[in-house]
């Protein structure tokens, strides 16, 4: 039986030192680290073979990490996030309190609140956000399942979560821009 409380454990002493885990999301196969690590974020960009400039997300996990990246969340979202039936990622404007490599040359940021219980309890621990970036070279197609996952994106991270090998993932989150003057654009349904 796999421990959940021992994968946060041992998530969050590799998160903590700087590294990049790989691990099951709401959706798909992610891989993370620390939101507020520079460093961190700059070895996924080079992981993934990915442009600065097209930013990942950032999983949260409540309204009170919300309001310590965004001081104004447009009522919008709230509803929204309210309404969705399916893992919904919000971009929202002005995001800080976060490394500046994961801001969109636009200044927004995308984030997705999630209730999956191993990245929700990882985040309790972090009492910060996760990044979230689907576990492929940029280019290359979002892996369904673990085993679908290069064998180069599972030797480049520090940490490889022992939770949901076997299940096939969902599909990726919806994702919906809100800017802060209240304009709402779907991006991916």
């Amino acid at each position: 039986m796999m421990n959940i409380n021992q994968e946060i454990l041992n998530a969050f002493e590799v998160i903590k030192n700087g590294g990049i885990i790989l691990y099951p999301t709401d959706t798909v196969w992610g891989i993370g680290c620390d939101a507020t690590n520079e460093e961190a974020v700059q070895k996924i960009y080079a992981l993934k073979q990915r442009e600065e400039s097209k930013s990942m997300i950032c999983l949260m996990n409540g309204e009170k990490m919300m309001y310590n990246v965004f001081k104004d969340i447009p009522e919008v979202a709230w509803q929204i996030l309210d309404l969705s039936e399916n893992p919904t990622t919000l971009i929202l404007d002005n995001p800080w309190n976060v490394a500046p490599n994961l801001i969109a040359p636009d200044k927004t940021l995308g984030i997705r609140l999630v209730k999956e219980p191993f990245c929700f309890k990882l985040m309790e621990r972090m009492k910060k956000p996760l990044v979230s970036t689907s576990a492929n070279i940029s280019g290359q197609p979002t892996p369904k399942s673990f085993k679908e996952i290069s064998p180069e994106i599972i030797k480049g991270v520090d940490y490889v979560v022992n939770l949901h090998h076997e299940k096939i993932a969902g599909k990726p989150s919806t994702i919906i821009k809100l800017t802060n003057d209240a304009q709402v654009k779907v991006i991916r349904k």
